[in-house]
């Protein structure tokens, strides 16, 4: 009985089985269907929107063509038109060039036929000037035989005769205008250095390098010699400078080539002198800080020149150099009060001719800079002082006024002349220099002598202590024009002979006296 309910029961599966298979085919095989109707229906629809896009880029390719064709017509009828715009153009210029051709034809028959005129007025005129020599030489000849000498003959006497009077003319005239400039320039100048010297109120010289120490007692000279002398011996080789110890009362006299060593020496003495502890070691140490104190003194003293002068921007070692020259002298003028002048002086001067003040300023407070080292580089001091300024960077015009203040250089500057000009008013003002009497003896005798030594000349004097010769000729073998150039030699010989400061003035006199008696 079971087993016929599982046959009975597996017979239902079975049938169930096939009924869901073949109900599972049917629905496989509609579908299949179905999609293949979905896709010829997109394929057929997918070839109806080709075919019309197909059909639009046709329509549009024909209308772009037509857009083409229809600019290429419009472009080749605007060509056309400016080929012909061209071509009459071109026949317009053809016409005016078929004119001008006619005109410059025209012209040059014009020219040929002027030509033919001209070279018949030539023939005209050759024949003119043949017949016109041929008359001048005929009356040339007719001249010579009623004058009795040749053409050529009466040109020279001619110019011999007007070159003997223009001669004496021309040097009247060159006389008359060298015064007149002359005066001009000497009054201008004059001017210049009054109001200059006016508005400079400078000091008389009352500095001296002072080389005598004054003592408390006459004791002290012992305590500076020493025992056997050691004293005395170490200060000397300290410092450099000799000591005078003689019967001068109460003085000890320093004896040093090196101002600033005879300085150094003076300042360890008296300090020396006032602390009263007099020996070797001591010495030694109080030289060293003497020459310590110095050193900054000499700085200070230059910056503070600088200032006064008004002059900025110098090297540092060239401020130590202008205050080296506070000790420094020339004939007993001290050469930095000098160069402070000569500074003053040349700015002022500068400002009356419209030059540059400050660096007139400059060149005048540096102008003897050589002198705080002419003891220890040889040569003048003007060419020194335009080394140190060259290696120091100095202009150029600066340096050459240094070099060119007392002529060891041409000066070929206005600023070098400037310098030279204040230079020599600085040390040859009242009280600013010393002379020996010998000296200046000598110098007046050789001034008389250099112009009594040339032809002509009766008498000479020098007066104003030799700032000025005055030269008496004989008027008898000595005319006006002969007075004009003596005095021009007589100058140029005393400028190569002597040596002297500032400028010497040369007059020379020339009178005839007439003497009678009324009784």
């Amino acid at each position: 009985m079971d087993f016929l309910f599982i046959l009975a029961l597996a017979a239902a599966v079975l049938v169930g089985v096939s009924a869901g298979a073949l109900a599972h085919r049917w629905v496989t095989a509609k579908r299949i269907g179905d999609a293949d109707d979905l896709a010829k229906r997109i394929v057929e629809e997918a070839r109806k929107e080709a075919q019309a896009q197909k059909k639009e880029i046709l329509l549009q390719g024909q209308d772009d063509l037509f857009n083409q064709k229809r600019e290429l017509e419009n472009e080749f009828k605007e060509r056309e038109r400016e080929v012909k715009l061209r071509e009459r153009k071109l026949d317009e210029m053809g016409s005016r060039l078929e004119d001008k051709l006619e005109k410059a034809t025209e012209k040059e028959h014009e020219l040929l036929s002027t030509e033919k005129e001209l070279a018949r007025k030539e023939r005209q005129m050759s024949e003119s000037e043949e017949f016109l020599q041929t008359r001048i030489e005929e009356q040339e000849q007719r001249l010579a035989q009623i004058a009795g000498f040749t053409a050529e003959e009466a040109k020279e006497r001619l110019f011999s005769e007007i070159e003997a009077k223009t001669r004496h003319e021309s040097a009247r005239m060159i006389r008359q205008i060298e015064m007149e400039a002359r005066e001009t320039a000497d009054r201008k100048a004059k001017e210049i250095l009054c109001n200059v010297i006016q508005r400079y109120a400078g000091d008389y010289v009352n500095e001296q390098t002072v080389t005598a120490v004054p003592l408390p007692s006459e004791d002290m000279k012992g305590r500076i010699i020493g025992r056997e002398g050691r004293n005395i011996r170490a200060l000397e080789a300290a410092t450099g400078v000799d000591l005078i110890i003689d019967d001068t009362p109460e003085t000890v006299i320093l004896s040093a080539y090196s101002p600033l060593r005879r300085q150094v020496a003076r300042m360890a003495l008296e300090r020396l002198i006032q602390d009263g502890r007099i020996h070797p070691a001591r010495i030694e140490d109080i030289v060293q800080k003497c020459e310590q104190e110095l050193d900054a003194q000499v700085r200070e003293v230059g910056e503070q020149a600088t200032f006064d002068a008004g002059v900025h921007g110098i090297h540092p070692e060239i401020v130590r150099l202008l205050g080296q020259l506070r000790y420094r002298t020339s004939f007993t003028q001290n050469v930095l009060q000098h160069s402070l002048e000569v500074s003053a002086l040349c700015g002022m001067m500068a400002a009356e001719l419209g030059m540059d003040v400050k660096k007139a300023k400059r060149a005048g407070l540096l102008h003897d800079i050589g002198k705080a080292v002419d003891h220890e580089v040889e040569g003048p001091h003007a060419l020194i002082g335009a080394d140190l300024a060259k290696k120091y960077n100095e202009s150029q015009e600066i340096i050459h006024a240094i070099a060119a203040h007392h002529e060891d250089q041409r000066p070929s500057t206005a600023l070098a002349v400037l310098v030279q000009a204040a230079d020599s008013i600085s040390g040859a003002r009242p009280g600013a220099r010393k002379e020996l009497l010998e000296n200046y003896v000598k110098r007046l005798e050789d001034l008389e002598g250099i112009a009594t030594s040339f032809d002509g000349v009766a008498k000479a004097y020098a007066i104003q202590a030799g700032r000025e010769i005055r030269v008496m000729v004989n008027s008898e073998s000595v005319d006006d024009d002969t007075t004009y150039i003596l005095c021009k030699d007589i100058a140029e010989k005393i400028e190569k002979n002597l040596t002297y400061p500032g400028q010497i003035r040369v007059t020379v006199i020339r009178e005839r006296r007439a003497v009678g008696f009324a009784k």
